[in-house]
């Protein structure tokens, strides 16, 4: 059971508008992985409509563009990118680090959900190198931008959690019999445990991270599921359809990430797992936990620039 542990006015039904009203992002840079469908869609716009210069890192650049076309008098740069590919990661962070001296505020969103065993890299499996070593590269590849901001803020996009998750430690690879759906919430659950211990390392130097849970929202994030599967799940019906009060608008959807990127009230805080735009007490409090994964990826990626 999780409890608010943040006084706000916000909750499940605010969108992404609601949580950036009074607040202006001129002047700030932020970079939203995946920030070209779904959820970092709706991200990428919420936060350039509030001023920021927002960098989309794609995979695929000319999608983007074209998802992105209607944006005139806005700020938002297109550029390639695969977090599959820790080669692609770094060349994005050079060029990055090329073109601008500081970074305010990075959201991992991109992500992949319940995919069939696919393996990427040095024979990482898809989600777990996907949703989480490719972010863990990314945010040390560009800690120099975030230092450099004075007041940063690095938000990860999880997932509900439920005590039941957990890490593999002995085969984080699904080498020994995958599945889809332990190996997504694996992911999402370091998603969790990333950001606490990247709080802990940053918050000497001026950056926070939180996790976030955005919720049930129809995405492109499903793309993988089978329809009878979703039938079956009880989301939608035969035809399609939605079941009635199940999910969220992508900018409700949105909001809680938004806010965790830049709500005031959250200058003193860090590490939390948020939910419908509060802080709640269901992060995990085994920080040996955070600090094992942070030690596993850094050894996996060859990056640990944060000390």
């Amino acid at each position: 059971m999780t409890s608010d542990t943040t006084h706000t006015t916000f909750g499940a039904h605010s969108t992404t508008g609601d949580v950036l009203t009074g607040i202006d992002l001129t002047g700030k840079t932020a970079v939203v992985t995946g920030g070209y469908s779904g959820l970092g869609l709706a991200t990428t716009l919420a936060l350039a409509q509030a001023g920021a210069r927002v960098v989309v890192p794609a995979l695929r650049p000319d999608v983007a563009q074209r998802a992105l076309a209607d944006t005139a008098g806005v700020e938002i740069e297109v550029d390639q990118f695969d977090l599959a590919d820790l080669a692609s990661v770094r060349a994005f962070a050079e060029r990055f680090l090329s073109s601008h001296p500081a970074l305010d505020i990075l959201i991992a969103s991109a992500g992949v959900m319940a995919c069939a065993e696919t393996r990427v890299g040095p024979g990482w499996e898809a989600q777990f190198a996907i949703n989480h070593l490719g972010h863990h590269a990314l945010a040390n590849l560009l800690w120099p931008a975030l230092t450099a901001a004075g007041t940063a803020r690095v938000v990860a996009v999880a997932s509900g959690r439920d005590p039941s998750w957990r890490i593999r430690w002995d085969d984080v690879q699904f080498e020994r019999g995958y599945d889809k759906w332990e190996a997504y919430t694996q992911s999402k659950l370091a998603n969790i445990l990333f950001a606490r211990h990247l709080d802990l390392l940053g918050r000497p130097h001026g950056v926070r991270a939180f996790s976030v849970n955005p919720g049930w929202i129809r995405t492109p994030l499903q793309r993988h599921l089978a329809v009878e599967e979703m039938v079956t799940a009880g989301w939608i019906d035969a035809d399609g359809n939605s079941a009635p009060g199940l999910f969220k608008t992508v900018e409700q959807g949105a909001a809680t990430q938004v806010w965790a990127a830049t709500s005031p009230h959250l200058d003193a805080s860090g590490g939390d797992y948020c939910v419908d735009c509060r802080r709640t007490d269901a992060s995990p409090t085994d920080g040996s936990a955070a600090a094992r994964l942070w030690a596993l990826s850094a050894d996996l990626t060859g990056l640990d620039l944060i000390d």
